[in-house]
């Protein structure tokens, strides 16, 4: 057997120099401490602690131990960010100093089912005590920080909706004016043709005039059926063009609309999230609980 660098180590001992007992649930490693001469065990937690963890451990009991690793069977390093409860599942050298020790973990019996279910309930329970006595706090932190962004996105909106309201009120203005010019238009029209009709001419001869007028008016409304994929009804015409005016006077006026649709998006989120998080504080349920029944 040979360590890194392809070194020999002076001592190969048994794997009953290193034992592995189970302990309530926990290993037990014990092993004799080269310098101090006397056997020492070392209760190690599987699920948290590393090997580099154990191996320190060791060092501070011995101060004597200048080295202290562990390889796999087949000769590689084993890793000090390892778990230990992945290096007792197989076996193992630990080597202190220059002597290897063989060790060979003993299989631990699996939980039956009824004692795995038994621990689950417990961890739930811990779980649910846990959240039951931090989530009150954790919910008033988390309100103080919803509504501080609330108040900065508030504070930045405002401005932009006093812009936004003096660039909608002269969008609408604009959109009247030109439904006006368009009836004053088809008034003047109608008065035309009806003077045309009775004082100039006949109406054999304004006939074929108000046809030609009608055909290009459809030939108008199909032109706009393919330019904007919509047919020309009066309310979504009028939104139309209210629309264009609106973003032409935001363009002229430097305002950022799509910034201010995502201030406005995050304030939404932002109060929904509060309303969220009030609701299990009147009811006096978990959040999680809530989400549940959601």
């Amino acid at each position: 057997w040979r360590g890194r660098e392809g070194a020999p180590y002076s001592t190969l001992v048994p794997s009953d120099e290193v034992t592995i007992n189970y302990r309530h649930g926990l290993p037990v490693i014990t092993l004799l401490l080269p310098t101090r001469s006397e056997r020492c065990q070392f209760t190690v937690k599987p699920v948290v602690t590393t090997v580099g963890a154990f191996l320190q451990d060791v060092q501070r009991e011995d101060k004597g131990i200048e080295r202290a690793e562990v390889f796999a069977t087949d000769g590689s390093k084993v890793s000090d960010a390892t778990l230990m409860e992945v290096l007792l599942m197989n076996d193992f050298k630990l080597v202190i100093n220059n002597t290897a020790y063989s060790v060979s973990p003993p299989v631990k019996d699996k939980l039956s089912s009824e004692h795995a279910t038994e621990m689950e309930d417990i961890k739930s329970l811990v779980h649910r005590l846990f959240v039951a006595l931090h989530l009150e706090d954790h919910q008033i932190r988390k309100e103080r920080e919803l509504l501080q962004k609330l108040d900065h996105l508030k504070g930045e909106l405002l401005p932009l909706e006093q812009m936004k309201a003096r660039i909608m009120d002269s969008a609408d203005a604009k959109t009247s004016r030109l439904l006006w010019v368009g009836l004053a238009l088809m008034s003047t029209q109608g008065g035309a043709l009806a003077w045309l009709t009775w004082w100039v001419y006949s109406w054999d001869i304004m006939e074929p005039v108000t046809y030609f007028i009608t055909y290009g008016s459809a030939m108008a409304f199909y032109a706009y059926f393919i330019l904007t994929k919509q047919d020309y009804i009066y309310p979504q015409a009028k939104d139309r063009q209210f629309l264009h005016y609106f973003y032409h006077k935001s363009k002229k006026q430097r305002f950022d609309v799509e910034r201010y649709n995502k201030l406005k998006d995050d304030l939404a989120e932002a109060e929904e999230s509060l309303r969220r998080l009030r609701q299990p504080l009147h009811l006096r349920l978990p959040i999680q609980e809530i989400n549940d029944k959601d």
